[in-house]
């Protein structure tokens, strides 16, 4: 066309520029969403599952959970609970009901229909870091969080197949005023990302305002929007045993309009939970579970996703720790018992380490393969994350995603395929016990696509390695790091949304934006 519509219609695009695109800086599989075909690990026999489920009811009939939102009490004194103050006693069998109208699998559409995704069931999806005050990489070290380094996380949360949604903002940007953030991060979100979009449940204003903003990204009337997931929020109780004004309040905003809510308990056995982990898992399902069935009384077969964000404290300094034994052990019982309830299972990615080293690898491996073995649907902090959450990092966001390519690979089901062709008779006839395989045309055929290829890692022995600069792993990804984010292509945008986002950006802001006291 000669008068530039179609060229005003992508926004984001090379424009002619003959730098090097960011599809060139790795060879990576393409988009998909990984089936987990394995048997999931129960450490759990049915007395454990049924022991645990009826401390979790014990929890909500004796006990209570505390809701601090005065609608949500109203709410549950119409059901009958018992409510005093702000404490909640639920009976197990209203809340049995109300949690088995939740659906056990259900989708999410973001602007770009190509990249839906599916909660529940086998399927697992992978989402960015999210919410870190702090940043880190090799050139700038702990610094805090800035809206070009939240950019920069997001075109990598974009770039990478294997990042299927994104969650909060990836890193603080402090330099934006608390009463402006949730506004620029979601433009910036929604025009260099076409993945699903998440909302924080931190008072009316901020949730009201992303949901305009997901309508008009994606061209969503009201009733368009309501009529299927296009978003989601993810909440934590404030353990022990009580869920704030703002969350709940948020959490309610959206399931009436259709929207996913994940309730993610953090509870630290030790200091928020008892130092069991039994004790520890029991309490958080309480907690999700109050929540949950309180969003389906209000609308039934909303879809909603039990969290789990149990793990244990540093019993010598009070600190958070990540990837051990017993996080793994805890996600996996949680794991057995949202089966047990029939309902989508979110865990994290997370490690303590401060730095993108070898601990940091370890421990990320560690929550992540403990979320293959639990059975989880959607993986939070999968990719970035250190110091227990206080630092997003680029470079671990890297790595991370080598060890993502890598799980993902791991469940195609090319590599347990047991045709003729793979069984490979004939090749093995052909080769007998002289020779080898390398040049034989089964090899030859196959090469290409046979193994997994890293992007990240160097396989080369020693030797080769220093010949090549002896560049250890940190470094290596803080140069695809930069390559990728210096030849970023932003998704295609029409310019009229473009343009009416940063409208309404412009008018919240004039309008004060969101109130910073809630």
């Amino acid at each position: 066309m000669g008068d530039g519509t179609e060229r005003r219609r992508r926004s984001g695009g090379r424009a002619g520029n003959a730098r090097r695109s960011s599809s060139d800086v790795i060879s990576q599989a393409p988009w998909t969403l990984p089936i987990n075909t394995d048997r999931p690990t129960e450490p759990l026999d049915a007395e454990g599952v049924e022991a645990i489920h009826n401390g979790a009811m014990r929890i909500l009939e004796e006990i209570g959970i505390d809701f601090l939102n005065e609608e949500a009490l109203a709410l549950l004194k119409e059901i009958g609970a018992r409510v005093n103050g702000s404490n909640v006693r639920m009976d197990r069998e209203w809340v049995m009901e109300m949690v088995a109208k939740a659906p056990s699998e259900f989708t999410i559409t973001p602007r770009n229909p190509d990249r839906q995704i599916t909660i529940g069931g086998r399927t697992m999806v992978f989402g960015n870091v999210s919410s870190p005050p702090n940043y880190f990489d090799l050139e700038t070290g702990k610094v805090p969080g800035t809206r070009k380094q939240c950019q920069d996380l997001l075109k990598l949360t974009q770039y990478f197949n294997c990042i299927h949604f994104a969650g909060g903002y990836p890193v603080e940007p402090v330099d934006v005023h608390a009463r402006d953030r949730h506004l620029d991060v979601l433009f910036d979100k929604l025009t260099l990302s076409d993945k699903v979009m998440h909302a924080y449940s931190l008072g009316r204003e901020r949730v009201e305002d992303v949901v305009e903003m997901v309508k008009i990204a994606g061209g969503l009337s009201e009733e368009d929007f309501c009529a299927r997931p296009h978003m989601y929020t993810n909440i934590n109780s404030t353990s022990p045993l009580k869920h704030d004004h703002p969350m709940i309040d948020g959490c309610l905003r959206l399931v009436r309009r259709g929207q996913a809510v994940i309730v993610t308990p953090f509870t630290l056995a030790g200091a928020m939970a008892p130092v069991t982990m039994a004790g520890a898992v029991a309490q958080s399902i309480a907690e999700a579970l109050a929540a949950i069935a309180l969003f389906q009384w209000v609308k039934p077969g909303c879809p909603c996703v039990l969290g789990t964000f149990t793990s244990n404290v540093d019993m010598k300094s009070g600190a958070p720790a990540f990837g051990t034994p017993e996080y793994m052990r805890a996600t996996q019982m949680t794991g057995q018992m949202a089966r047990f309830y029939g309902l989508p299972l979110r865990s994290s990615g997370s490690c303590a380490a401060n730095v993108p080293d070898g601990q940091a690898m370890w421990e990320t491996t560690a929550s992540l393969w403990a979320a293959v073995q639990s059975g989880t649907n959607a993986v939070y902090h999968a990719a970035g994350w250190l110091e227990g959450g206080l630092i997003a990092s680029p470079e671990k966001f890297v790595m991370d995603c080598e060890v993502l390519g890598q799980i993902i690979r791991y469940f195609d089901p090319m590599i347990t395929a047991t045709t003729p062709d793979d069984i490979a008779v004939d090749a093995i006839a052909e080769v007998g016990g002289e020779g080898h395989f390398f040049g034989i045309q089964h090899t030859q055929d196959r090469y290409e696509t046979a193994f997994y290829q890293p992007f990240l890692s160097d396989w080369r022995n020693f030797e080769g390695w220093e010949l090549a600069g002896g560049i250890w792993t940190a470094e290596r990804a803080h140069r695809l790091f930069k390559e990728i984010v210096n030849s970023f292509e932003a998704p295609p945008m029409d310019i009229a949304i473009r343009d009416e986002l940063a409208d309404f950006v412009t008018r919240r802001k004039a309008e004060g934006g969101a109130p910073t006291d809630f």
